[in-house]
């Protein structure tokens, strides 16, 4: 479908339910402010799917036509951007940056790849180390350019074998979309979802909650993509060949030393960063909420005794971009649920559906969803409010309903444009990688696989973790 169709297509639709939403007959019981917030939420989801308009701009537009026609207040609208979520974001951008300043991913990079002496066991010493930047980096397109240089590295090492580089290629969005998961700050999605949740049913789910239940998924679903990637990429013969990297391979594509004495502003902050992670993972000792630690952190990070990076410096890093999206779409979240048209939406879905067949249909929905909606965070913005309502509707928790469709939302590897990552991989200069070919048919494999990954934990690991199904 060419844009221009799509535009029409979408449009017209809006444009229509809109045009239904304003007839007073229709749909009794649906109050004024959930017509105009219904109305809203579609030429919005439209719009993002149909129209080449800035995610942004679209939310803003959103959340300005909610509060001039009062759905919801200004101070709910200007108050998100206040949110301890924000802020959490925001700190953790400039600790990413003092962090990519010193050159210590160089140094991990180093010492974990240059250990391996196998095709697969490259496979999973990468995975296993790009698993960790999740705690270093928010984010999934910074991680993406964190790990770029590594696998240029490796490339060049590996040049005479062109399956193993594509192999590779395809390996690192892979890991660093799926591993996402593991952290609370690793993608604006999941600050998405724990403010809808928190401002639907009054549940907060903090650092350490999401650490426990999203870490084991982590590992495990990006060890076994892992798997499918290489299985699907190369040859037995190509899995047999030795491998010898070495330090000096990583050192060419590093700007900082990645062997040698530690100095003293990677001590510092390599200590600073396992402090503020340590603090994060311990909440519940100290009851420190994680954007205070993040702000503690930051302000060391940047301060000029200590830090290792300048705040003017480390604040251009931080897209504020996503953040103006995330706040806006946290305001349209909010009118969903207040107005009652979320609650509406969901209200005719069956509710003899068990927990399994439900979580089951939202995973799958929110597996394919990246095919319509490329962002991940409007797809939580779309998603998890609709889910939640659902869940309640079903008597299903909401939590387990909506974390499993934010896992599952996790999974976008179809087309190179359904990622940053995807699509930074794609194109490397110099580098022969993927094709959309290579993604379809790596896909095809990886999204039931994943999803039921997702259903398996949500069903039968979360419960004995603390998230029950009911």
């Amino acid at each position: 479908m060419t844009l221009n169709l799509r535009l029409t297509v979408g449009l017209c639709l809006a444009f229509s339910l809109c045009a239904v939403l304003a007839v007073p007959g229709t749909f009794p019981g649906l109050s004024g402010t959930a017509r105009l917030t219904l109305a809203v939420f579609a030429l919005a989801t439209c719009a993002w799917i149909a129209t080449p308009i800035d995610d942004t701009y679209i939310a803003l537009g959103a959340g300005l036509a909610l509060t001039v026609t009062g759905v919801i207040s200004s101070d709910t609208f200007f108050g998100t951007l206040g949110d301890s979520t924000v802020w959490l974001l925001i700190c953790a951008f400039v600790l990413a940056a003092a962090v990519a300043r010193t050159g210590l991913a160089g140094r991990a990079a180093a010492f974990l790849v240059g250990g391996a002496t196998s095709v697969r066991q490259l496979t999973h010493l990468t995975t296993a180390a790009l698993v960790v930047t999740a705690f270093a980096v928010p984010a999934t397109s910074g991680r993406a350019a964190l790990a770029l240089p590594v696998f240029l590295a490796l490339a060049k090492v590996l040049s005479a074998h062109r399956r193993l580089v594509v192999m590779l290629a395809l390996l690192f969005p892979t890991v660093i979309l799926l591993s996402a998961v593991a952290t609370l700050i690793g993608a604006g999605a999941h600050l998405i979802t724990v403010s809808v949740l928190f401002e639907s049913t009054g549940e907060r789910v903090g650092f350490t909650e999401w650490l426990l239940i999203g870490l084991p998924l982590a590992v495990v679903s990006s060890h076994v993509a892992a798997e499918v990637v290489l299985l699907t990429t190369t040859r037995r013969a190509d899995r047999k060949l030795p491998i010898a990297i070495s330090a000096a391979d990583i050192q060419e594509h590093s700007e900082e030393p990645v062997t040698g004495p530690w100095s003293a502003a990677e001590s510092r902050c390599a200590l600073l960063l396992a402090t503020v992670v340590l603090l994060w993972c311990s909440e519940p000792l100290h009851q420190v909420p994680p954007a205070l630690v993040a702000l503690i952190g930051a302000v060391v990070a940047a301060s000029p005794a200590l830090g290792t990076v300048r705040l003017k410096d480390a604040l251009k890093t931080v897209p504020w971009s996503l953040l103006i999206f995330m706040a806006a779409t946290m305001a349209m979240g909010v009118a969903l649920s207040d107005s009652g048209a979320a609650a509406w939406l969901v209200s005719g879905l069956p509710t003899g559906v068990g927990p399994g067949v439900f979580l089951a249909a939202v995973i799958a929905v929110s597996t394919a969803a990246h095919l319509v909606l490329q962002s991940r965070s409007a797809r939580s913005s779309v998603l998890v409010p609709l889910v939640v309502a659902a869940a309640v509707g079903v008597g299903v928790n909401p939590v387990a309903a909506a974390l499993a469709s934010t896992a599952a939302a996790g999974f976008c590897h179809t087309l190179p444009a359904s990622a940053k990552p995807v699509a930074l991989f794609a194109e490397v200069p110099g580098v022969v990688t993927y094709t959309p070919r290579d993604l379809l048919r790596l896909s095809a494999v990886l999204a039931p696989v994943t999803a039921g990954l997702v259903l398996v934990f949500a069903v039968g690991v979360w419960p004995v973790l603390g998230v029950p199904l009911r």
